[in-house]
């Protein structure tokens, strides 16, 4: 198993994104290998897989803690299509033994608690003094994801239509920012509203400012949308790290209207989730989003769909009563 998996990761090495490959070549190198990479591949049986699962659920992670289901979960999708390979392209088996196998329960995918639209308000006037408040409000009104935003150059933003242009996106490998294409592997087009527009003309001219001051020891030049304070393109764990403290600061000035803990991701959700509640179409709210298909955002935002669907019948009767006319009647 050891020498298959070495080989078929190598193989997809080029095709496969940086960050993703790591991942992968982790689940081989911490999970996989240790516990059946001496076994035969023909002689793998979903007995041993299962057991495999069960053995990381107790005991796999750090000095024999239990491993998250959903890492687990990951586990289980990196050796699946090693072994649908091993069936379908490289023909070393006649099965896949990974698909009998038992595989554990994981966590839900449904966002977990996020802010009201009140409380998203309360920590963009928190972060309003901030240089990187921009940042925030552009991942809450956009949906963007974080590395989609510190990709962005001023190339892509287009304040007179006004749009955004998301093309890639920068994420950390081995400590290093590195940059590829966005999770669907296509750029997309958002839009702005105006209170947006004004936002990135402030930040656009507090960066000027800063450019100005340092002269030649600012770095950056002018391309990226979110830099250092001395112009270098901003490392991903920088608003990660920031905003827990942002919350913070808000919560010691407001000891009676307290910020609950909500990570940079849940400003995504809470955009998608307010457009659907708002009744925005999905396949809308999808594109946005820069889903590949609007059944992802239906699978993650399931929840928000099912209160919806509790209302539709309300709805109707609502519309078919209000146009109600006594028959022979064409008003409506």
């Amino acid at each position: 198993m050891a020498e298959y998996l070495a080989e078929w990761i190598e193989g997809h090495a080029v095709e496969i994104k940086p960050h993703t490959l790591k991942g992968c070549r982790d689940m081989i190198r911490l999970y996989i290998n240790p516990r059946i990479g001496t076994v035969r591949l023909q002689a793998l049986r979903p007995s041993a897989i299962t057991r495999l699962y069960r053995d990381l659920l107790t005991s796999g992670g750090r000095k024999s803690s239990p491993l998250a289901p959903n890492t687990v979960k990951h586990v289980h999708t990196v050796l699946r299509k090693a072994l649908t390979d091993a069936v379908l392209v490289d023909e070393l088996l006649p099965n896949n033994p990974a698909e009998r196998a038992k595989l554990p329960r994981t966590q839900s995918t449904e966002p977990g608690m996020m802010w009201t639209p009140a409380q998203l308000r309360a920590f963009l006037d928190i972060a309003r003094g901030h240089r990187l408040f921009a940042f925030f409000y552009l991942a809450a009104y956009t949906g963007a994801r974080r590395g989609e935003l510190l990709n962005l150059r001023w190339t892509d933003v287009d304040l007179d239509k006004p749009q955004i242009h998301i093309t890639g996106t920068a994420a950390v490998l081995d400590r290093q920012r590195v940059e590829g294409t966005t999770k669907s592997g296509r750029s997309r087009v958002v839009s702005l509203d105006l209170s947006t527009v004004e936002v990135l003309q402030d930040h656009r001219a507090r960066q000027d400012e800063e450019r100005h001051k340092l002269g030649d020891s600012w770095k950056g030049g002018d391309a990226y949308v979110f830099t250092t304070g001395w112009g270098d393109p901003l490392f991903p764990d920088t608003p990660s790290s920031l905003m827990p403290k942002l919350t913070e600061a808000h919560n010691k000035q407001n000891p009676e209207n307290q910020l609950p803990h909500a990570r940079l991701h849940d400003l995504r959700h809470i955009h998608a989730t307010t457009l659907l509640l708002a009744i925005v179409p999905v396949h809308v709210v999808a594109a946005r989003l820069g889903h590949a298909d609007p059944a992802i955002t239906l699978r993650v935002y399931a929840h928000v769909i099912h209160e919806q669907a509790a209302t539709a019948a309300d709805a109707f009767a609502k519309a078919i009563n209000e146009c109600w006319e006594p028959p022979g009647s064409h008003r409506c």
